[in-house]
């Protein structure tokens, strides 16, 4: 899908230069790969607090169950 958008120049030749893409479209497509990962992290961190554990859980267990 072809897209036209208008990056500020001086803060996409900064990208460049930090991230060691070759071209300024894996730039763009790194950019918005790390921008999603951090989105999604900050939603597991926003639940922090807000899930109740199962006290009766046993993880040590979990872990040498053999499938």
């Amino acid at each position: 899908m072809a897209t036209n958008l208008a990056i500020d120049p001086d803060l996409l030749d900064r990208a460049v230069q930090v991230s060691n893409e070759n071209t300024k479209k894996a730039v763009v497509t790194k950019a918005l790969q790390e921008f999603i990962a951090r989105r999604n992290q900050q939603r597991v961190v926003d639940l922090l607090g807000k899930l109740e554990w199962d006290t009766s859980f046993d993880y040590k267990a979990e872990r040498s169950r053999r499938k």
